[in-house]
């Protein structure tokens, strides 16, 4: 039921308002709950669903209308709430939709609890409070909140940001950025769950536009958000967009000291790797996904989480990917050194990321596990999130998405053709498996 950033999927199809008010009735037995949802026209269907359920079973709801993920998320502790719920697809194309849960320290429910809420909602036999037991539901809003505390996290930024919404949620971004000083234009800047301006996610691809206008203007840098906010991306001042590597590098460098650790997943760059250790700063592997890279920022020691994706966590303020907080420090260093100077300092190693489609996503890891355990010389093997297999002068990876219908293959190595070689051998390796 679960992926690995909530439950998600076709509207009609994976996700209802019947799974909605399911969902609803499966966490009641908390006293109160935030909700709140990205722009997508689905989204006020789902939301009305689930506070039925909620209030069906006497949870009290604040309803913080369209809002970026992250300020539902920090909103559950603002309110005083057990459990947020946050009404997004995130990236996902236009006709999907999804719900993904929070908990009071802005982490999203881990595996045990997302376990508990699926066996709640396949048994479907709630205890529903009595006609006078029901719940409330009132507006509110965030958004002042949330910019306040990331006036209070990041300094004060005489930039001068193009800052690409994706048509999405994301508008505290463009206000926290001014209350920092910045000059803001915007891109896409009307929501609309439509998304016509750019595809939602925050690719170099998508973000075409964005790149031409810090690259060809006076601006200093660029931001680009998804539909929710939690991802952000940026283009330095020069019209580059930053690899999701080597964004991560820079923001980690600049959160850890020697000794931290910095959380990353399973699919990052060596180049991550061999840039903070030159800064006494130790990489941690996590399977993919931001609520595997949380589980890990909350562990002592650990500085930061990334996943190149655009997903970042400053464990000191939130749990939660927050995109316009990164937007907000990406900013701040860029005041202090260009953003383009200070990427020219991380390595690049040639990386290959391609996506096999296919609905037997299980069937075809499988084959892949199979295949890699049979193999007489196969390298060092993880099987952490998906099948890794690290050799001498590189590594591959192959794993199924946990959002959409996907076979995400990686391969990296130090040298181009090597790079091809893995990335074939990872390709043949998928193909023969969905074959089979």
């Amino acid at each position: 039921m679960f992926g690995t950033s909530g439950v998600r999927g076709p509207v009609g199809e994976d996700v209802t308002a019947e799974l909605a008010l399911r969902m609803g009735r499966a966490l009641g037995d908390r006293d109160r709950a935030v909700v709140g949802r990205d722009p997508r026209e689905s989204g006020q269907l789902l939301v009305d669903a689930l506070t039925a359920g909620l209030r069906e079973r006497g949870v009290d709801v604040v309803d913080l209308g369209t809002a970026a993920t992250p300020t539902i998320a920090r909103a559950v502790a603002w309110e005083d709430a057990d459990v947020g719920v946050a009404v997004t697809a995130s990236h996902n194309p236009a006709p999907d939709n999804g719900l993904k849960l929070w908990q009071p320290s802005g982490q999203a429910f881990d595996e045990p609890l997302r376990e508990e809420v699926a066996a709640r909602v396949a048994a479907d036999d709630p205890d529903l409070a009595a006609w006078n037991g029901l719940g409330d539901r009132r507006a509110a809003t965030a958004t002042d909140r949330h910019v306040a505390a990331l006036t209070d996290a990041v300094s004060a930024a005489d930039r001068s940001v193009v800052v690409d919404l994706g048509n999405g949620a994301g508008g505290v971004t463009v206000a926290a950025l001014e209350a920092l000083g910045c000059g803001v234009e915007t891109l896409n800047a009307q929501p609309d769950g439509s998304f016509p301006g750019r595809p939602s996610e925050p690719t170099a691809d998508h973000c075409a536009s964005l790149t031409t206008l810090v690259g060809e203007g006076e601006a200093d840098l660029g931001i680009a958000h998804d539909g929710d906010a939690d991802r952000t991306r940026a283009v330095t001042g020069d019209g580059e967009f930053l690899s999701g590597d080597t964004l991560l590098a820079v923001l980690a460098a600049d959160a850890a000291e020697a000794g931290d650790r910095v959380a990353v997943p399973v699919d990052t760059s060596l180049a991550v790797a061999d840039f903070l250790a030159e800064r006494g700063v130790e990489t941690v592997r996590t399977p993919v996904g931001d609520v595997h890279v949380a589980a890990a920022a909350a562990e002592d020691g650990v500085a930061f989480g990334g996943e190149p994706s655009g997903a970042w966590i400053w464990p000191g303020e939130t749990l939660c990917p927050d995109g316009p907080l990164a937007a907000c420090r990406l900013a701040a260093l860029d005041a202090e050194q260009p953003l383009s100077e200070r990427a020219a300092t991380v390595p690049t190693y040639p990386i290959r990321r391609e996506s096999v489609g296919t609905d037997a996503k299980a069937t075809v890891m499988e084959g892949v596990r199979a295949a890699v355990a049979a193999a007489a010389d196969e390298g060092a093997v993880s099987t952490l999130d998906g099948v890794r297999v690290d050799r001498d002068d590189g590594w591959f990876l192959i794993r199924a998405s946990g959002t959409q219908p996907l076979v995400r293959v990686t391969a990296e190595a130090r040298a181009t053709e090597r790079a091809d070689g893995l990335l074939s051998e990872a390709l043949s390796l998928v193909d023969e498996a969905a074959q089979d």
